[in-house]
């Protein structure tokens, strides 16, 4: 029996690292993140547990990697969407409606990747980040931006900002209204996107 390929090896290897990605989000958004042990995740995902060491230098590296991975996923499915559009201002409505979608569809997934953020470890650098990281940079660019350098972390911040006030303990913001907010800053439509029911909060939206 020939030996595999690199090629082949390289999507071996792609591939068990999604699977521990989408087992560590589904594990804990079934038992939260403190009961997610690694070797559960390892099992979840039909991978050796020596595998998570390998690929990850530890259990907050990982879901961070996990939940980025998400986050890409999502935003490319929302900018992707039939009608595709190539329009900026559209493509960057779909972009905050799939980052506070985050916050809506997942909230103890997003509450604890936000805490984590904000945790000595900061915010990790890892593939799934860079991959988002370019979907985000291309929305600014495509919408006009003169500074992407700039105008993307800007937009990071703000849209980091309003995922946490959605799911702040106690006094949690309206999402209607926080996408209102972000769609006057950046001038859009209130019907660009995926408009929430019932129309823009206090029942007008200036153009």
């Amino acid at each position: 029996m020939s030996p595999r390929s690199a090629s082949v090896n390289e999507e071996l290897r792609r591939r068990s690292r999604e699977r521990l990605l989408q087992a560590t989000v589904e594990l804990v958004a079934e038992r939260g993140y403190e009961a997610t042990k690694l070797g559960d995740i390892a099992d979840r995902a039909g991978a050796a547990r020596g595998l998570v060491s390998y690929y990850f230098p530890g259990k907050r590296q990982l879901f961070q990697s996990a939940v980025h991975r998400l986050m890409h996923l999502t935003l490319e499915t929302a900018l992707e969407r039939e009608p595709r559009s190539e329009d900026g201002r559209e493509r960057l409505a779909r972009a905050i409606d799939a980052i506070l979608g985050l916050a809506r569809d997942h909230p103890r997934l997003m509450r604890t990747h936000m805490g984590g953020i904000l945790q000595a470890e900061g915010f990790i650098q890892c593939p799934e980040q860079q991959r988002l990281a370019e979907l985000l940079r291309d929305t600014v660019d495509r919408y006009g931006s003169a500074d992407v350098d700039t105008d993307y972390p800007l937009l990071r911040a703000l849209l980091m900002g309003a995922v946490v006030a959605v799911l702040l303990p106690g006094a949690p913001m309206p999402a209607a209204r926080l996408r209102a907010e972000l769609f006057q800053r950046y001038g859009l439509d209130w019907e660009l996107g995926v408009p929430p029911d019932g129309g823009p909060p206090g029942g007008t939206f200036p153009r």
